[in-house]
């Protein structure tokens, strides 16, 4: 593999003399040998001792099976950087410590913040543009020429402030005079900006491949820019932005140690789980060949997708981790299934090479796991890596963590708990039994206890940071609950015939009146079944068979009395009068629904609601958050109520093979949320709702005042920010950053207060580069200028609104667009314009169509789209 090798930013001497400062030349000669720079060593040479520490650390396991792309976190340290070997260099690489060659040059970095300020302004002179009015000038260079000494050393000239530019004759301190106003924290920023800009012109200069120099030479000149402006760099364009797949690669790894390892003995998953975090420290760090060295290794199709990869791998992974200016990204966190199915064959192959080259280095016990059990579990890895139905892409993969992962994270949750939300009645076994009897509900209300909501989730922490809301005082909630429980609060109608009484709503008061209850029932080849339990399994099989009359009872029989399937029981007057029969299993993490139904004459009074949500509540107590079944013509109305779906999130793998199948049949997914209490999840949300209605009321009398109206668009004005309208703020109203909580900007969820934001600079930034990426892409050049009239006479004649995407570029610099509704509206319009002029076979029909789905991706990518 091909290496870049950097430099220390050249640490300039200068000796102070009154106001002259003698200094070296700082831009570093493009041809002298990397010997004379220790520190140029690649930064990125696989060190693979560091790797095997990285094997041996105690991995957590629950850690590793976070999904990266959800908690936010990095999976590897990046200051720890090892890489693979300098295909380029004539010299063979010399092992050195992965951090050594980032730290230093961080720490010379750091050095140049304690330089004093003189120094600092003389280095950025360089990049700073000349403040004489009118001219032209970008950076100061000298004028004095470079002298030798008799030897073929360089003899530093003497500069001072009064000096001349090479470039405009202008003084040095023209091109320096607006940076001492600035803060020391400024400076500081700008002169980071100036070391990294020098690494990256020395890589320039090193650099072989002209697609990689072409590559380090923009992200010089945008450095530079924004040193000339004093702004923070901003990647944009057609690159797009991170992350570009899902699922990423780590959470595709961490998917396939779950789908292949899940059975495995706790030390057994534990070893897959340190390889599979060897292999993405491994993939993180490595080096990519340029597309140039690939060409022999991929055909045509690949070779364009492989090429943008490499260049967004350069400029948000490689560059950034020693140029800190950057946004820096890890691999395996933004790269998906092209970028894996591309590198992964050449970087095993030389992995390996290395694995056997350093065997003698390895310890004996890490000799074992690098030389016997990795090479397994790469080729093992290799054929789910490139199988187009493995589970391991499926960006919804869930499955349940091995039993002594869950019991680990359950014992974690123990010592955090947090109080949740709703209440939850107990569940009380009524035999030791699990296979025969539990008593879920024995007709007397219990006191409730709280469901706790654990602190140790992924996303508890990020949530807690996120979620400052300002809440209202316990006083204000009791008075308003005290008022809704009151008998007098509803009135007329209302007090006779409450409105949006919930389908369950008689079932409860059934029960708490101990008119029904609900048992899980079932047989067992181990334990005694009491006579009682026998005598409901009968009942219950006649119920079935009443119910689904097109079932064999020998069918029937073969599950209800089956010592794997277990029935929720709903018995009233002492008889069972419906249930639901099903088979958990529990290593696949989801729930088999075999039968449900409840008997003709009992039907339209909720239980078929209050059956299913006490099964969800009992799942729920196992840690079992999927329910699938197969569902006829007749039951797919019922089982949507209760919230399934024909949108199967539970990839084909996890349950192939386990449940039976129906011909005919629909088959169904329910997601439970741990949340939650089914039982009590309407009274909760009428509730909810209640309290929402009085604060409205209460809020109306406290805030009602009528305004004068709006008489500035008399004056021309097309819109004005939201947060001008007199009296919005007393209402509560509060704009969108203060508003902003989690999920929102990322898809339909946060449209609403997406659409209510001003002309923000967050907003006007994501606008301005779909827009240029659209007039980037291959398809735009129809659309770029507005049609010519005296080209096209009658194009006016038959399109009365045009639009285009240099009067769009217009609108956007003016502040037109306060919201994004109405930039996708005029993008809109130019593809229906399109369309409408022109016949469906000429090139510009399917040049607007191409371009418009190209700009539907692009603003479903940065959470700006909704439809």
């Amino acid at each position: 593999m091909r290496g870049i090798a950097l430099p220390e930013s050249p640490a300039e001497t200068l000796h102070v003399a009154g106001r002259a400062f003698r200094i070296r030349e700082t831009r570093m000669p493009a041809k002298r040998s990397v010997s004379e720079y220790p520190e140029l060593v690649s930064l990125r040479t696989i060190h693979l001792c560091s790797l095997l520490w990285m094997a041996s650390e105690d991995v957590n396991s629950h850690t590793i099976l976070n999904a990266p792309e959800e908690t936010g976190q990095s999976v590897t340290n990046t200051s720890q950087e090892s890489t693979n070997k300098d295909a380029n260099s004539s010299k063979p690489q010399t092992q050195v410590n992965p951090t050594s060659n980032l730290q230093r040059i961080h720490q010379r970095k750091q050095q140049t913040y304690s330089w004093p300020q003189e120094k600092k302004l003389l280095k950025l002179a360089n990049y700073s543009a000349c403040q004489t009015q009118d001219c032209k000038c970008t950076g100061w260079k000298n004028a004095q020429p470079i002298i030798r000494t008799s030897k073929g050393e360089i003899q530093q000239p003497l500069i001072s402030f009064s000096d001349p530019c090479k470039m405009c004759i202008h003084p040095l301190e023209n091109h320096i005079k607006h940076l001492p106003v600035q803060s020391d924290e400024e400076i500081n920023r700008l002169l980071g900006m100036a070391i990294d800009a020098d690494n990256i012109l020395t890589c320039t200069h090193r650099e072989a491949d002209p697609d990689t120099k072409k590559v380090y030479f923009y992200l010089y000149k945008l450095l530079r820019n924004c040193i000339l402006s004093r702004t923070k760099p901003a990647i944009e364009g057609p690159l797009g932005q991170p992350p570009f797949e899902r699922p990423n690669m780590a959470k595709a790894v961490m998917n396939f140690v779950l789908y292949k390892f899940s059975h495995l003995l706790p030390a057994d998953w534990q070893i897959m789980c340190d390889m599979a975090k060897m292999f993405l420290h491994c993939l993180n760090f490595w080096n990519f060949e340029a597309p140039s060295a690939r060409q022999a290794a991929i055909n045509a199709d690949e070779a364009p997708s492989y090429k943008i990869n490499y260049t967004r791998w350069l400029v948000f992974c490689h560059v950034p981790a020693f140029c800190d200016s950057l946004p820096h990204h890890d691999t395996p966190l933004v790269f998906g299934k092209t970028l894996l199915q591309a590198v992964f064959k050449p970087l095993c192959r030389e992995l390996m090479n290395k694995c056997h080259n350093e065997r003698d280095k390895i310890t004996p016990e890490k000799r074992i796991i690098v030389l016997t059990h990795f090479p397994k579990f790469l080729s093992a890895l290799e054929a789910e890596i490139y199988s187009d139905s493995s589970p391991m892409w499926d960006p919804e993969f869930k499955q349940a963590p091995p039993p002594h992962v869950q019991a680990a994270i359950e014992s974690k949750a123990q010592q955090v708990r947090k109080t949740g939300e709703f209440e939850k009645v107990i569940i009380t076994p009524n035999e030791k039994d699990n296979y025969t009897t539990i008593n879920i509900s024995p007709g007397i209300r219990r006191f409730p206890e709280k469901r706790f909501y654990s602190e140790g989730r992924p996303d508890a922490k990020k949530r807690k940071s996120e979620e400052v809301f300002e809440d209202l005082s316990e006083e204000t909630v009791a008075k308003i609950v005290a008022t809704i429980n009151d008998p007098n609060y509803m009135y007329g109608l209302d007090a006779v015939f409450p409105p949006d009484v919930p389908r369950d709503e008689t079932a409860k008061i059934e029960e708490s009146r101990k008119i029904i209850e609900f048992h899980v029932i079932g047989n067992s080849l181990t334990q005694p079944v009491s006579k009682q339990t026998m005598l409901w399994l009968i009942g219950l099989h006649n119920v079935f068979s009443h119910q689904l009359d097109r079932m064999p009872k020998e069918y029937i029989s073969q599950f209800v009395f089956d010592p794997k399937h277990k029935t929720l029981a709903l018995i009233k007057d002492g008889r069972p009068i419906g249930g639901i029969c099903f088979r958990m299993f529990s290593t696949q993490g989801f729930t088999e629904i075999v039968f449900c139904a409840v008997t003709s004459h009992e039907q339209v009074k909720g239980y078929g609601t209050h059956l299913m949500n006490m099964l969800k509540d009992y799942h729920i107590k196992n840690n079992i958050l999927h329910f699938l079944t197969f569902a006829d013509e007749f039951a797919i109305g019922y089982f949507k109520k209760q919230g399934f779906s024909k949108d199967i999130k539970v990839s084909k793998p996890m349950y192939q093979g386990y449940i039976k199948d129906y011909e005919g049949a629909t088959l169904m997914h329910c997601e439970l949320n741990a949340k939650i209490v089914y039982t009590e999840f309407t009274a909760v949300l009428r509730k909810q709702k209640e309290i929402v209605k009085k604060l409205i009321y209460q809020r109306q009398q406290d805030i009602q005042k009528v305004h004068p109206g709006l008489t500035c668009f008399k004056d021309g004005v097309k819109s004005i920010p939201v947060e001008s309208i007199p009296g919005i703020r007393e209402t509560g109203w509060k704009n969108y950053a203060q508003t902003r909580t989690r999920g929102v900007a990322k898809g339909p969820q946060g449209s609403e207060l997406i659409d209510c934001m001003d002309m923000s600079e967050a907003l006007y930034n994501a606008l301005n580069s779909v827009l240029n990426s659209v007039k980037s892409h291959s398809t735009a050049w129809p659309f770029l200028e507005p049609v010519n009239k005296n080209e096209v006479p009658d194009y006016y004649d038959h399109i009365k609104y045009p639009m285009d995407l240099k009067t769009m570029e217009d609108r956007l610099k003016s502040k037109y667009y306060v919201t994004r509704r109405l930039f996708i509206a005029d993008m809109t319009r130019i593809f229906t314009n399109c369309r409408l002029y022109n016949s469906l076979e000429t090139d510009y029909y399917r040049c607007a169509n191409a371009l418009e789905k190209y700009f539907q991706t692009r603003m479903k990518e940065i959470g700006l789209w909704d439809k």
